[in-house]
This record gives C-alpha cells, sequence and structure tokens, in this order.
C-alpha cells in the first residue's frame, strides 16, 4: 500500500502546461487576426485615394470622347453643306452654258435682248463666284476641322497612355504599401511583445493582473475605490512600474512608428446614478482619463496615450453574480497604432 502512494506521488501531471501551450497559441492567432485587419484598414484607406484619381481621369477621357463625336459630327455637316454648294455650282453652270447656247443660236436678235442675255449671264456668273468662295470657306472649315479631330484623338491616346501608366504606379504604390504596412507591424509588434515581457518580470503573476489577447488587463480595485475615479495610492505604484517600462519602450521605438497606448475603462452593468457620475459611461471614462493623466506626469508623451470609456457594453462575462461584477470592473492596457 506504501509503495501505491508513493508511486501515484511521483507521477508527473503535464496538464498544466499543455493548457498554457493551448492559451498561448490562442494569444497568438487572435494578434495575427488583428494585424490584419489593421493592414486592410489602411490599405484601404490608401486605395480609395487612388480611387478617387481614376474616377478623375476616366471622366476626363469621357469628355473627350464627347467632344471628338461632336467634331466629327460637325465635320459630316460640313460635308453635306459642301456637296450641296456643289450640286448648285454645277447646276447654275449647266443654266449659263444654256443661255450662251441660246444667244449663239439666234443670231438676229434685237439688241434689247441679247443686252437681257448678258446681264442674266453676269448675274450667274456673280451667283457662280459667291457659290466658289462659299465652297473654299467650307474647304477652310473642314480642313481646320479635321485638325481639330486629330488633335482631340491624340489628346485622347495621351490620356489613355497616362491613365496606364497612373494604374501601373498605383498597382507598384499598392506592394509597396503593403510591404512597408507589413514591416511596421511587424516592428509594433516585437515592442510589443518587449512591453509585454517586462511588464510580467515586473508584476509577477497576481489574480488582479492577466493578459488577455494583446492587452493587460488590470481589475479596477487596483487603481480605485467602488464608484471612484480618484487613483489610490498603491494603485499610483502599479502605475509607476508601467510608466517607467513605456518611457524606456518608446525611447527605443523608431519614430516614424505610429504607436499610442489605450487606456479602455470598464464597468460592470449594475446602473450608477451619482451627481458625479450620471452613468457607467461617465465613471469608466473618467477612470481611463484619471490613468492617462496620471502617465502623462510620470513622462509619457501626450500624443503617445488616448482614454476610451466601454461603460458595462463590452463585458467578460455576462453572468449577474459577484464574480462576473469583479471581472469586468477593469482597466485594460493596449499598446496599437493611431
Amino acid at each position: 500500500m506504501a509503495l501505491s502512494r508513493s508511486h501515484r506521488r511521483d507521477e508527473v501531471n503535464f496538464w498544466p502546461g499543455f493548457v498554457d501551450a493551448l492559451s498561448t497559441m490562442l494569444i497568438g492567432i487572435v494578434f495575427l487576426l488583428s494585424v490584419f485587419v489593421l493592414g486592410q484598414f489602411f490599405l484601404s484607406q490608401e486605395l480609395t485615394g487612388k480611387d478617387t484619381v481614376l474616377d478623375r481621369l476616366n471622366r476626363q477621357i469621357s469628355e473627350l470622347t464627347d467632344l471628338l463625336a461632336l467634331e466629327r459630327s460637325s465635320n459630316r455637316q460640313a460635308q453635306e453643306s459642301l456637296t450641296l454648294l456643289q450640286s448648285s455650282l454645277t447646276r447654275e453652270q449647266g443654266e449659263r452654258g444654256r443661255i450662251q447656247d441660246m444667244l449663239n443660236a439666234q443670231p438676229g436678235n434685237t439688241a434689247a435682248q441679247l443686252g437681257e442675255a448678258q446681264k442674266a449671264l453676269d448675274a450667274e456668273k456673280q451667283l457662280s463666284a459667291r457659290a466658289q468662295s462659299t465652297v473654299d470657306l467650307v474647304n477652310q472649315q473642314i480642313i481646320a476641322m479635321r485638325r481639330q479631330l486629330a488633335a482631340l484623338e491624340e489628346a485622347l491616346g495621351a490620356s489613355e497612355a497616362r491613365d496606364k501608366d497612373s494604374q501601373a504606379r498605383i498597382s507598384e504604390l499598392g506592394s509597396r504599401l503593403n510591404v512597408a504596412l507589413a514591416q511596421r507591424v511587424q516592428e509594433l509588434a516585437r515592442y510589443r511583445s518587449d512591453f509585454f515581457g517586462r511588464l510580467r518580470q515586473v508584476l509577477g503573476t497576481r489574480p488582479d493582473i492577466r493578459v488577455v489577447g494583446d492587452r493587460f488587463v488590470f481589475q479596477s480595485e487596483v487603481f480605485f475605490d467602488v464608484g471612484q475615479a480618484v487613483l489610490k495610492p498603491e494603485g499610483r505604484g502599479e502605475l509607476d512600474k508601467l510608466a517607467a517600462i513605456l518611457v524606456d519602450l518608446g525611447r527605443e521605438m523608431p519614430p516614424d512608428i505610429p504607436w499610442i497606448l489605450r487606456v479602455d475603462g470598464h464597468t460592470d452593468n449594475r446602473p450608477i446614478r451619482s451627481p458625479q457620475f450620471p452613468s457607467n459611461w461617465h465613471l469608466s471614462s473618467a477612470r481611463a482619463i484619471a490613468v492617462v493623466e496620471y502617465l502623462i506626469t510620470k513622462g509619457l508623451p501626450s500624443d503617445r496615450i488616448a482614454a476610451t470609456g466601454f461603460g458595462e457594453y463590452q463585458p467578460l462575462d455576462v453572468a449577474n453574480n459577484d464574480d462576473a461584477w469583479r471581472r469586468n470592473r477593469r482597466i485594460e492596457f493596449k499598446i496599437t497604432e493611431r
């Protein structure tokens, strides 16, 4: 019997290690999903501006196409007018030939008839001269229209070439943006991991401080009394540790990484209606602001920190009991991108 008990004591329990490994894997997956969502957001913002440029180029091409069609229509009308004038000129020339033939066939006509025929002939000549002038003018207009048409076609070709060049540059810019964004995300992830590691070493293992995904979670009781937003002395001590790590980390980060520390205040779902805090929105926001203001006094730059109040609307536990309420009353710290 004694040997059996001794054997059971020597057995190794692997179950806690397996649970830790599974938790680490889940944290990694959540972090990767967050990075992907951020990347897609910034990429969509960049591509939206380029879509605007493409729309403007397409509108210019459409306007040039409409103008080209208008010029072609004018050219057709001028051709029709020229054809009509040429027909009139041919008809007038035939009439003049007929009158001349009549004069030649009647040599015995009186001088009066000859004078009238000469007047008619002179009128026909004047009409023919005017018609010829009109034909010359129309020909000049056709030549000018053809030049304009050639210029419009050249402009349209140049616009299409610029459009293709813009498409190629946008594609290249998108690729470069993806690479740069991936590099910045990797750098931020590395510094975030460094921050988590240092903070774990400083804070140790405490039941009121834990890691949830990519955030450090402090129970509100660490910093505040129930229903209050004034930092307790022991809470300031914990924030001093956090501020020292953040200030050192901020010096190490390259200035072009747009990182920011987000301080999120959360409450439980029990309503509060005090003169100072009409709702949980006010309480959670006031607590987040109090933490932010204290960290700024400890050297954290004002442009690298933000306060957010979530009220009771982002619970970790939806149950209505003391344990759930305690878990939901919390302050979360998250290093993210602006």
